[in-house]
Parts: C-alpha cells; structure tokens; sequence
C-alpha cells in the first residue's frame, strides 16, 4: 500500500492549490461585497441580519465549491 500523499511534492501542491484557492475565494467575496447596495460585514455583524447571512454563506459556499471544481479539474 503506497502513501502518494505522503509524498513531499504531492503534500506541497496540496497547500499551494489550498492557498490558491482561498485567495480566489477572498477576492470573490471582496467583488460581491463591493457590488451590493450596503456593507455585507455591518449588516451581519452590527445590525444582526440573519438572513442575510444565509445568503451570504450559501454564496461562499457555491463559490467554494466552483473555486474547488475549477482547481481540481
């Protein structure tokens, strides 16, 4: 039984993919953040808007999941 991930090289691509990942889902979040109406992070923080907080996580999620997609494939 080998342990491919194990490997030094499979173990690095694996966190430079994971960085890369991350910051293309920090820079999409930054994008929907400045294109909608009102400030995402006050309206959830500050002024407890629960359900657009929902919808804000379910956009990371489908984001997440592209960015996961498009790195993978």
């Amino acid at each position: 039984m080998e342990l491919e991930w194990l490997r030094p090289a499979a173990f690095l691509g694996s966190i430079v993919y994971a960085l890369i990942g991350v910051v293309i889902f920090l820079l999409c979040f930054i994008v929907i953040d400045k294109i909608t109406p009102h400030d995402l992070w006050a309206e959830i923080v500050e002024k407890q808007n629960r359900a657009l907080a929902l919808v804000v996580a379910a956009m990371c999620l489908g984001i997440s999941i592209i960015v996961a997609a498009a790195i993978h494939g």
